[in-house]
């Protein structure tokens, strides 16, 4: 695994960062220019702007200026999310961590928005850690509960998050039958624990539902397996319906087992909750880039990119303007690149928190562009 400082060192790069600073190094070449990190396209209609924290902690102490949007910023394709200014052979190595910490982080916090819409107003759960590394378990539930998700699974997530978890198959497995640990769960977890039983191990999820409702459960989880599920619907329907005519009513259905967003979406008005993992933790990157604007104070960029250093503007009514940095804003506009460093020393320290709030408050306003 590479260390942090490694990372912070600019020893984790691509190779060819270090041998064209070497040659520019013998050149004297290490002109000042202003690079800006945006996205030509999207896996959606917009985005969620997310790892910033990283970046700054990286890049503070370097010689140069560093401004961007807050984190938990909702952003759409071609706005530039975060500039750097400074001498190039200052910060180059630095660029594959940036947008390593960008991409995927974004790519998270993006999907678990999405999948909060889909859900409808039913709480989303990030279980999805354990399919990626540990070493990042808690960068991805930090970005998913910036995203919208209400709690994580890992233990690791930063303070702060809710946890949230129910039990696994092979607990049920170890004991001589389903109700002894259904029993054992509901008499030996701690009393801030739901009692959320799987109900899907060895037999009918209905028959294994109504048995773990009657040993405790407050809610029962269906993990049924695809080979198994058929019509998911009906299954979920008629183990609603047992519980409801076998005198639980009030317990509820938890869902989880790879679900895609469009399965939250479709099974939200008869299930209670969803356990969401691949498709917040695998969620595809954003695939950000990292490109000169200018060189020496005047617009330069290469081909297929729009020179000149920018702002991007929320503008009364919801909508969103690009203009050239220089220009003046328009009336009522809000720039939402703000100053993160100057001249190495951090200026902010992005507050999860703020973040989570920043994409919940713009969710509702969204739910049409989904």
């Amino acid at each position: 695994m590479v260390g942090e400082d490694a990372i912070k060192n600019g020893e984790c790069t691509d190779i060819y960062f270090r041998r064209v600073v070497e040659v520019m190094e013998r050149d004297g070449i290490n002109p000042h220019v202003a690079m800006e990190v945006t996205a030509a396209a999207l896996p959606d209609p917009w985005g969620v702007f997310c790892g910033l924290d990283d970046v700054i902690n990286l890049l503070e102490d370097l010689p140069v200026d560093v401004d961007a949007m807050p984190e938990g910023s909702v952003f759409s394709r071609n706005e530039p999310v975060l500039r750097i200014s400074g001498r190039y052979r200052d910060f180059a190595v630095y660029e594959t961590a940036i947008l390593g910490f960008l991409c995927h982080a974004s790519g998270v916090a993006s999907a678990a928005a999405h999948i909060r819409l889909a859900a409808g107003g039913r709480p989303v759960f990030s279980f999805g850690s354990r399919r990626q590394h540990p070493a990042i378990a808690a960068m991805i539930e930090r970005a998913a509960w910036i995203g919208g998700a209400d709690a994580a699974s890992n233990t690791c997530a930063p303070d702060g998050i809710p946890l949230a978890g129910t039990m696994p198959h092979a607990f049920i497995m170890c004991y001589p039958e389903q109700e002894d640990a259904w029993l054992a769960f509901a008499q030996g977890a701690g009393p801030e624990v739901p009692r959320i039983m799987l109900a899907d191990t060895f037999s009918d999820e209905a028959d294994e539902a109504v048995r773990a409702a009657a040993c405790g459960a407050t809610a029962v989880r269906l993990d049924t397996p695809r080979s198994r599920r058929g019509d998911m619907r009906a299954i979920i329907e008629e183990v609603r319906w047992e519980l409801d005519v076998n005198g639980y009513p009030d317990v509820k259905i938890f869902l989880s087992g790879g679900l895609t967003r469009a399965e939250v979406a479709a099974y939200r008005d008869v299930a209670d909750a969803f356990g969401v993992g691949g498709a917040i933790a695998n969620a595809p990157v954003i695939d950000f880039a990292m490109d000169i604007v200018e060189m020496k104070g005047r617009p330069y960029a290469k081909r297929g990119k729009r020179s000149s250093t920018k702002q991007v503007y929320d503008l009364p009514g919801g909508r969103r303007l690009v203009l050239p940095a220089r220009t003046p804003a328009p009336k009522g506009a809000v720039p939402l690149l703000a100053p993160c460093i100057k001249n190495g020393v951090a200026l902010v320290r992005p507050k999860m928190e703020d973040a989570r709030e920043r994409v919940l408050s713009r969710l509702s306003t969204l739910a049409g562009e989904d």
